[in-house]
């Protein structure tokens, strides 16, 4: 899993019909100090937004069990939206 922040929505005129009704978020992936350091496309489960912290399982088979798939063009998913985060000294 990875922590990243939501940038911004995705639109695509032509996709694989799974991704009919479902929403594509920009992520920026956060590091450790919450710069970025990369970004990843993500299917939104929990409904977040703009600006937003969120938790990204980036990882094919497990985003693909969270929709009852056994194959599927899907590798990341928004699965929570991160309230504080607090790293120790």
């Amino acid at each position: 899993m990875k922590v990243a922040r939501v940038a911004g929505t995705v639109v695509s005129t032509i996709s694989f019909p799974f991704f009919d009704e479902k929403r594509l978020l920009l992520c920026d992936v956060l590091d450790a100090k919450g710069e970025v350091q990369g970004y990843t496309i993500a299917v939104d489960v929990v409904d977040a937004g703009v600006g937003e912290t969120v938790l990204v399982l980036d990882e094919g088979n497990s985003s693909r069990q969270i929709f009852g798939l056994e194959t599927g063009p899907i590798r990341a998913t928004v699965v929570g939206i991160v309230d504080e985060v607090e790293f120790g000294t």
